[in-house]
């Protein structure tokens, strides 16, 4: 796979992208998490994610301007997420049990810090949890001055400044007041504070810094000249924080709070010798491309407390916790079985497909994820930057299969069913009887053939009795298992072999039945025309058989290979409608599902394509309309009452809803006796049915298990005929059964199984498939 492409893949997912409340806030305060675990009864756990982002979490509590209740999605649906009251709390709550513990500094360095404000004291405890020593001098007579004089005690109790200045000093910041810092030479300056540490920061608020101006380069209204993103002065060593809170712009708590943090990130650079500006976060910025469907979310207004002047008691702060929605993405996770079973999101998921497809040594433990997804472009459809995970793992898939590290068990039962599909025994071309050309080559598909053959005879009479010029026939494949499998050589193959077709035909216009098949061609076959059978027939009109009659409620299902073919099913809906039927819609064309089918991913995972097939069936308790034979046959499968449109067109049963599912074995003895018998009746060559080599008796839940296991029954025939045949069986003497296996093609198939009059009764089969290679 190609690093730069999956680099572009991974930047399109965008759950991993900050909620806009953490997006907002200039210390990126997770209140996502902390509403989760608040909401959970978890005051701990959520009081550990705020302390670990806000230096001070009692004085931040209260005063904080929370800029992230502006910001929260949840004003869409009820009202903001009183985020500020949660975190004065939580603080009332859990403060106790906040731990912090400096980290121990192989070097520890020493910093001075001037001015012992929010900013000053932000950097102090940054820097001394980094292991440094760190002295605060302030000239007034108390730390946080300003905020004691300048907010009443009734918004920030005195409590709160003592609480957080107490946990501040337990770290070892040296904080001493009364003491001013001047410019010039001598004790107390700063020249004596640069030669007596290794870095200085200057926390010295927003006024003038004219005493400092013999030292440091000033601005023209005489405010220390700072880097805007890394705050260093003009002298080495020298930092400052003075941005907020001036004549221009009303002083912010929290902003402050950022600066400081700032600061201590540059100083701490600066320490070790690291670049102040590579890689650096631009910690201003506060816009997020989360994505987030606010529609999907009742409106549920905040929560009163019943004492507004103390604020949420417990119960209270976990009910207004509750009301986060908590903002995510995950549109395609929610609609996807295969994203939901594998617990993962794209951008997790490219990164372990990629981890995957680069070992060179080792297990690739991920094979069986990048062949369960369905290619289906649910996720494409869904996804706000139009990420298709469908790509993403058939370049996974073809990267391996060119390499040899893909498991062909995976895809061997569809590729050994696509072969016998274009096999001599089955597929031919040939012009409409008494026609030398064709204007149009009919091209059912292989999966209509194989679950409606009757139907398809009936479909082809219809076009030669509407269209002139001659209908031709082509039972085939159009190669979607050799493509969806990763096999880019057998899939050019059987393309090259329909275009030399085509072009034997006469390069005739092309009308298929199957939606995949016209979404192959049509994409990897661009100057072959082709066409829908749907549409088709609401041009040359249905055959007068084809009467209305009240049928339905029916839920109609778009197969997702004509995800965007609007004209068909535009064209579907006008021919339901007109044979009366009462069609419902589910999610709609657009955001269709796959049956399992799509990709291979049935073969692959069986239970990640049972479940795209339970999804589906749990939408509505109506009987399914599909236009896709497969769709059609796995609802079947799974119990749901299913009919083919062209069920409706030709009818042939009474209750086509209940007709079963044909099965693997059922559905190539269906294909076989089609092309026998249309070669047979229209174009008079001479054929029979093919003569199974021994008679079999296989019960309703042993056919069951052999369809589960992907085992066909002309494979237990067959292995069954041959041990018959050279004695080679076990016998086991206390039931009687018989034991013989074989090996066909890359499965060997195991059959228990007894002779009786009426034929072979089969036990049980299994198989596997793989195969044992000796490398020197």
């Amino acid at each position: 796979m190609d690093g730069d492409q999956v680099k572009a893949w991974e930047a399109l997912c965008i759950e991993e992208q900050p909620p806009a409340c953490s997006a907002a806030c200039p210390l990126r305060v997770d209140a996502r998490a902390m509403a989760e675990k608040m909401a959970a009864g978890d005051f701990t756990g959520a009081m550990g994610l705020y302390a670990r982002v806000v230096p001070f979490p009692a004085i931040i509590a209260h005063i904080c301007e929370h800029p992230c209740e502006s910001a929260c999605r949840r004003a869409e649906a009820g009202g903001a997420v009183r985020i500020g009251a949660l975190e004065r709390a939580l603080v009332e709550e859990a403060y106790p049990t906040i731990r912090r513990t400096a980290q121990r500094a192989r070097r520890p360095k020493t910093i001075a810090i001037v001015g012992a404000g929010l900013a000053g004291l932000t950097a102090a405890a940054d820097l001394a949890m980094k292991g440094h020593a760190v002295t605060v001098l302030e000239a007034e007579a108390r730390p946080l001055e300003r905020l004691r004089h300048d907010i009443d005690p009734t918004v920030l109790p005195p409590s709160a400044i003592e609480a957080d200045l107490g946990a501040l000093t337990a770290l070892g910041v040296d904080i001493r007041c009364r003491q001013r810092v001047t410019g010039g030479a001598g004790p107390s300056s700063l020249d004596d504070l640069i030669a007596g540490h290794d870095a200085v920061l200057l926390a010295i608020g927003p006024g003038p810094a004219s005493q400092f101006a013999g030292t440091l380069r000033l601005t023209t209204a005489g405010r220390l000249d700072l880097d805007p993103q890394t705050l260093a002065s003009s002298r080495p060593a020298v930092f400052g924080s003075s941005r907020h809170g001036g004549d221009d712009e009303p002083y912010s708590a929290i902003l402050s709070v950022r600066d400081g943090r700032r600061a201590a990130v540059s100083i701490d650079r600066f320490l070790q010798g690291a670049s102040l500006t590579a890689s650096r976060v631009d910690d201003s910025a506060t816009g997020t491309c989360l994505y987030v469907d606010t529609a999907r979310h009742a409106a549920v207004p905040p929560v009163p407390p019943s004492d507004p002047i103390a604020g949420y008691c417990h119960a209270e702060a976990m009910e207004e916790a509750a009301r986060c929605f908590p903002c995510h993405c995950l549109e395609c996770v929610r609609a996807c079985a295969y994203l939901a079973h594998y617990k993962t999101y794209p951008k997790r998921a490219v990164r372990e497909i990629y981890n995957n497809d680069s070992i060179v040594m080792g297990n690739r433990k991920s094979n069986r994820m990048i062949d369960s997804c369905a290619l289906c472009g649910l996720c494409e459809a869904l996804c706000p930057n139009d990420l298709a995970m469908g790509d993403v793992c058939l370049d996974a898939r073809q990267s391996m299969v060119e390499r040899g590290h893909m498991p062909a068990s995976h895809h061997d039962f569809a590729l050994r069913d696509m072969a016998f599909s274009r096999s001599d025994e089955v597929a031919f071309v040939r012009h409409q009887p008494g026609h030398d050309r064709s204007a149009v080559l009919f091209f059912p598909g292989c999966q209509l053939p194989a679950s409606a053959p009757r139907q398809v005879e009936a479909i082809y009479r219809h076009l030669c009795d509407r269209i002139p010029g001659g209908v031709g026939f082509l039972l085939d494949c159009c190669g979607a298992p050799a493509h969806w499998s990763g096999r880019k050589a057998l899939h050019g193959e059987v393309l090259d072999h329909l275009s030399a077709v085509w072009e034997g035909q006469g390069r005739p216009r092309l009308v298929t039945a199957c939606s995949t098949c016209l979404k192959e061609i049509g994409e990897f076959l661009p100057d072959i025309p082709v066409s829908s059978l749907w549409t088709e027939l609401a041009a040359i009109g249905l055959p007068e058989a084809a009467v209305p009659r009240p049928v339905g409620p029916l839920a109609i299902h778009d197969p997702c290979t004509s995800r965007h073919a609007v004209d068909v099913q535009a064209a579907v809906r006008s021919i339901a409608a007109s044979l009366g039927a009462e069609v419902r819609e589910l999610t709609g064309a657009e955001k269709t599902t796959c049956c399992g089918y799509g990709g291979l991913a049935s073969f692959a995972n069986p239970e990640v394509g049972n479940a795209f097939v339970d999804r589906r069936i749990e939408e509505s308790d109506d009987d399914f309309l599909a236009y896709c034979a497969m769709c059609r046959d796995n609802f079947a499968r799974r119990g749901k009452r299913a009919l083919h449109l062209i069920d409706l067109v030709f009818p042939c049963d009474d209750d086509p809803a209940a007709r079963p599912d044909p099965g693997f074995s059922g559905r190539r003895d269906n294909r076989l006796r089609l092309s026998r018998r249309m070669r047979c009746d229209l174009w008079g060559e001479s054929m029979s049915d093919p003569v199974p080599p021994v008679v079999l008796v296989i019960a309703d839940a042993v056919r069951a298990d052999i369809e589960r296991k992907l085992l066909l029954v002309d494979d237990i025939a067959e292995v069954i005929a041959e041990a018959e045949r050279t004695g080679r069986m076990l016998k086991d003497r206390t039931t009687g059964h018989l034991t013989a296996s074989g090996r066909i093609g890359t499965v060997t198939t195991w059959v228990e199984y007894e002779p009786t009059e009426v034929g072979y009764v089969v036990h049980r089969a299994y198989g596997h498939r793989m195969q044992v290679e000796v490398k020197p």
